[in-house]
């Protein structure tokens, strides 16, 4: 019997709906989702899986933890490039007065600084905690005292930055900011009363070196960087010290604004942070028509929130990361204080992002760096993912949400759980070696290997069997590949190819907020799924209406080799839909 049962819950329906109103249920974006009307089972016919067994393709494996995709550790801003002492006549006016916060708020801007290029873009004021900006990232209690090769703490508990351990640390804004939020975060999150109390020191201690450190110019707080660096990788333009970062201007607003709304803070502390704020706010209204600047438009008025600004007009590297981390503190400074101008340097900036994707993507392959030079950015690719998704969830903007998709596609994050592995359908396949960078870099690429084919061979099984997997990426010039880790094939890379060849399970999980809407095209059979668990067979059932139909859908995931969406509402809840047979918003 319960072998029947299996066979029977495996069986594949085939649903026809006529269109119209069917216990339907009204979704965002419009339309109505019909729950089916009536259904048939599909006429016995090949197996559609090609020799793969339904306990496979029609169910997940258990597996702990979750298969939310792994937040990338932040960038070294200084990795790339050569930090030098600046020269012995070099002079950074560090402002000398102590700060009076009436004068501070009183010197904010009440204008932008130029017209630029918006599309209404608004920003969320109910977003749970978690998705709030800088939540993930909390520092642990493992690393609230670091020391690395780059990063230590000075005597007053200030992270800096050093070339290597035998040279001198500096002040590094983009560093101690970032350390600083993750303080926030960890604070946020501790429960133990000590921790919590020396998570806030080190925030406190961040917050106070930016402060002691300030160039107050043009009635604005700006925070020098006190060294020479060439950035190698990109520009080769070597910046002089002081140079100044509107990446760090943001992460300075986000770090001053999120400090302000802890407890633990006495009232003087509280008006400091947030005077603190808006003098870091004031720099991104001041254009560039004097230094220090920050912010400026290109020739097409698009706004820019310079990560590397150059005061030669026009030759900045206009950075993505660096942007998109600076619009945080916009997002956190308009939640605190409801400013205006906060909000529309927001929708400028996000405008300026979505319309340059197609130069931020680099099809299949790792997206740019910046706009400038158009350099595949290994390193940052998973962060413009990332930073994607906090900008949809900051706004709801569901065509945010699909550029996060396609740069998924592109080069999806390449780790997979230790227990991951793959399902082979019986029959032959073709196995590779690939140059890559090894075990130390999680078999990568680089230029100097470039992912060269060095062999290949054909084996064939008998039946349908599975192997483990240790890494799933893009080859480059090629598809989605999986690296065996152990048995016979150990080394041995295999194409991703359902229902033939895929990993088992769900992985690189995005949560979108609002739900989203994907579309059945009328006329158009697409075959949806349940999955059972861990051998437990599921089932398909395929739909067909006489009308385009929407329907709801909360995360999109890499469900059993496939990009799929999971739908939320109407006759198929809690059904996986694959992306390719539907059609999802903003496209």
């Amino acid at each position: 019997m319960a072998g029947k049962r299996r066979a029977e819950l495996g069986r594949r329906r085939f649903i026809r709906v006529a269109g119209g109103t069917v216990a339907g249920a009204a979704v965002a974006g419009g339309g109505t989702f019909t729950a089916a009307a009536a259904e048939r089972f599909a006429p016995a016919g090949p197996d559609p899986y090609m020799g793969m067994p339904r306990s496979l393709v029609l169910s997940l494996p258990e597996m702990p933890g979750g298969t939310e995709m792994p937040v990338p550790p932040l960038p070294d801003q200084l990795a790339e490039g050569t930090l030098s002492p600046p020269s012995a006549r070099t002079r950074i006016p560090y402002a000398d007065e102590p700060v009076n916060p009436n004068a501070v708020e009183d010197s904010v801007p009440t204008t932008l600084p130029f017209e630029f290029k918006t599309s209404q873009f608004t920003m969320a004021s109910d977003l749970p905690e978690a998705m709030r900006p800088w939540r993930d990232r909390p520092t642990t209690w493992a690393n609230v005292t670091p020391d690395t090769e780059h990063t230590y703490l000075d005597a007053q508990g200030v992270i800096m930055y050093r070339p290597s351990r035998a040279e001198a640390g500096y002040n590094q804004p983009v560093t101690q900011c970032q350390f600083g939020l993750g303080c926030v975060a960890g604070y946020r999150a501790e429960t133990d009363a000590a921790r919590k109390a020396l998570f806030l020191e080190r925030a406190k201690a961040q917050a106070q070196r930016l402060i002691d450190t300030r160039v107050e110019a043009r009635g604005a707080w700006y925070f020098p960087y006190p060294f020479d660096y060439k950035h190698d990788t990109h520009s080769g333009i070597t910046y002089t010290a002081p140079w100044y970062s509107g990446m760090a201007q943001g992460e300075a607003i986000s770090l001053f604004t999120q400090l302000s709304q802890l407890d633990g803070l006495t009232e003087e502390e509280r008006t400091l942070y947030r005077a603190a704020a808006d003098g870091a706010f004031a720099s991104l209204l001041r254009a560039d028509d004097a230094t220090p600047w920050a912010v400026n438009k290109d020739a097409s008025g698009y706004l820019w929130i310079q990560e590397y600004p150059i005061n030669a007009p026009g030759t900045s590297d206009y950075t993505y990361n660096g942007m998109i981390f600076a619009t945080f503190g916009l997002w956190d400074y308009y939640q605190a204080t409801g400013n205006p101008l906060a909000e529309q340097l927001y929708d400028g900036s996000l405008t300026t992002i979505r319309d340059h994707f197609p130069r931020l993507r680099n099809a299949r392959w790792y997206s740019y760096y910046c706009d400038t030079h158009r350099i595949p950015a290994p390193t940052y690719h998973q962060h413009h993912i990332n930073l994607l998704r906090q900008l949809h969830w900051q706004t709801g903007s569901p065509t945010l949400a699909n550029r996060h998709d396609i740069l998924l596609d592109d080069f999806p994050p390449p780790a997979v759980p230790a227990s991951a592995v793959v399902a082979f359908a019986e029959g032959t396949h073709t196995l590779y070696q690939f140059d890559t960078l090894g075990e130390a870099k999680n078999y990568g690429w680089s230029a100097a290997k470039d992912d060269t084919q060095l062999a290949a061979k054909e084996v064939t099984f008998t039946r349908a069997t599975q192997a483990p997997v240790n890494v799933r990426r893009r080859i480059k010039g090629r598809g989605i590949y999986y690296r065996i880790n152990a048995g016979a094939y150990a080394g041995w890379w295999v194409g991703e190819y359902f229902p033939k060849v895929f990993l088992r399970g769900e992985y690189c999980t995005a949560v979108y907020r609002p739900h989203r809407t994907a579309t059945f095209p009328a006329h158009t059979e697409v075959t949806c799924y349940k999955f059972g668990s861990d051998g437990s067979v599921g089932s398909s059932t395929t739909v067909t209406f006489a009308n385009n139909s929407n329907a709801p859908f909360d995360r999109r995931a890499f469900v059993n080799g496939r990009p799929m969406v999971q739908i939320t509402a109407g006759g198929l809840t809690g059904y996986w839909v694959p992306c390719t047979d539907i059609i999802v918003d903003g496209q």
